[in-house]
């Protein structure tokens, strides 16, 4: 009889083991919910850029350097399909000493290599005149969060007979 007044200690002990580990009867789970809202479509550019120099010709050549970098960041989280463009335009560049101004007709963008993060597709318009706001960069097919960063060579075709001078311009981008 030792044996079965043990055998029913042991399934005691374990029925109340194992009730000890369930959920008491008044226990309702909780849906716990946060929300992540859109950011901002935002660009980044340099503040200055020496673009380079070229000795006077009678019959005029190109002055080609680096803008230095320009970042689009998109945190909008966009819908599939949404896109933006990043626009580009210049001002003349004025001779100082005041002289005969270079047009911005006469300065070309070419963006180079995009360095892409997220989806999205992203195409290098490559103006050949900043007289008007132009596009530069394109990105389209997006989904989610994106940004695209690139080094832009401004290209300016300086006239025959230009006045020696340091020429400048306002160069501004945009973003639509």
């Amino acid at each position: 009889m030792g044996s079965i007044t043990r055998a029913a200690l042991v399934l005691a002990f374990s029925a109340a083991l194992a009730g000890s580990t369930a959920l008491p009867a008044s226990a309702d789970p909780t849906t716990a919910t946060i929300q992540v809202t859109g950011g901002a479509l935002a660009i980044s550019v340099p503040t200055g850029a020496n673009l380079g120099t070229r000795a006077n010709t009678v019959g005029g050549g190109t002055i080609s350097g680096a803008l230095g970098q320009v970042q689009v960041n998109d945190a909008r989280s966009a819908i599939a399909g949404s896109g933006w463009v990043a626009s580009v335009i210049s001002t003349a560049f004025i001779p100082s000493p005041p002289g005969t101004a270079i047009a911005a007709s006469a300065v070309g963008y070419t963006a180079g290599t995009i360095a892409k993060v997220g989806t999205a597709t992203y195409i290098a318009n490559d103006p050949a005149s900043l007289v008007g706001v132009v596009p530069a960069v394109t990105a389209t097919g997006i989904t989610g969060d994106n940004s695209a960063t690139w080094n832009p060579t401004i290209s300016v075709a300086v006239p025959g007979g230009a006045a020696a001078a340091v020429y400048s311009a306002t160069i501004t981008h945009s973003l639509l």
